[in-house]
């Protein structure tokens, strides 16, 4: 277990995801988080529903905490970070999950001597099967970034990446699910055109590529040979795999994700 106490500014989503997953796993006891979002009944459902401790203030807060989680809005987290920076214990750990916030915008306003992580997470946390980017500055120690991966590996999986590769993180994590839910909704579609009732064909869709996905995690084969295994000689799949070839299925994704990372790149020199 961390022998830590873990604090969240902002009751969202992605704070709840993160609560939930980390007291479920019992890494930490309840009573070792703590909460504060503007809404005060954000914070005590929160405390109801997870056992945890809804704070007075983000300052109590701040000053109680080992590691913070900044878990607002990307638009107001630089603002309540700076407010919260002179309240913090000089060795406490920053946390933020705000998209597009680059650690050197979050040290101008935290100190450049603050230990301090960026971390990505994507919606399929919601459901313990997130994706999440952690890239700490130079003054986060080893364990500090262990504990961090373990905090978010409580509710999906977790990596170190640099900073550089966040916009390739945005392209193939944090936006993807998008895609994969147009994928899903288009192979549903397909089935309904087939004659199978709509709720059915989500429901077959979704678990193959749930299924497709969990064989490329544990296998340890290439996606190429897995495809290679379903396409039998002249059969069905191999048909099915021309036409995607000949409609430019790869090409369209990689054009649509160098679209968004390059995007990404953008909006965070704005």
């Amino acid at each position: 277990m961390l022998a830590k106490k873990i604090g969240f500014i902002g009751g969202g989503n992605m704070a709840k995801a993160i609560i939930g997953g980390l007291v479920n796993s019992g890494k930490i006891a309840p009573s070792d988080i703590f909460v504060y979002d503007r809404k005060a009944e954000t914070n005590q459902a929160m405390a109801e529903q997870y056992g945890i401790n809804a704070a007075e203030s983000a300052d109590a807060l701040a000053r109680e905490v080992d590691i913070l989680f900044g878990a607002v809005k990307p638009n107001v987290i630089l603002k309540v970070l700076k407010e919260l920076a002179s309240s913090l214990k000089k060795e406490a750990l920053v946390v933020s999950i705000a998209a597009g916030v680059t650690l050197d915008s979050l040290s101008s306003v935290l100190g450049y001597d603050r230990k301090i992580v960026r971390a990505m997470p994507n919606t399929p946390s919601l459901v313990n099967e997130g994706m999440t980017s952690v890239t700490p500055n130079v003054l986060v120690e080893q364990a500090e970034i262990d504990e961090v991966v373990a905090i978010f590996e409580s509710f999906g999986k977790a990596a170190v990446v640099d900073e550089y590769l966040i916009h390739s993180v945005v392209g193939v994590s944090g936006s993807a699910p998008a895609y994969v839910f147009m994928f899903i909704e288009a192979m549903a579609d397909a089935a309904v055109l087939g004659g199978m009732p709509r709720a059915q064909a989500y429901q077959f869709a979704a678990q193959a590529v749930k299924g497709a996905a969990e064989m490329v995690l544990t296998s340890g084969k290439h996606p190429a040979e897995l495809k290679d295994m379903v396409c039998s000689p002249g059969g069905t799949t191999i048909e099915a795999v021309k036409v995607l070839e000949e409609k430019g299925m790869r090409s369209a994704v990689i054009e649509a994700m160098q679209q968004c990372m390059a995007k990404s790149e953008k909006l965070s020199r704005s």
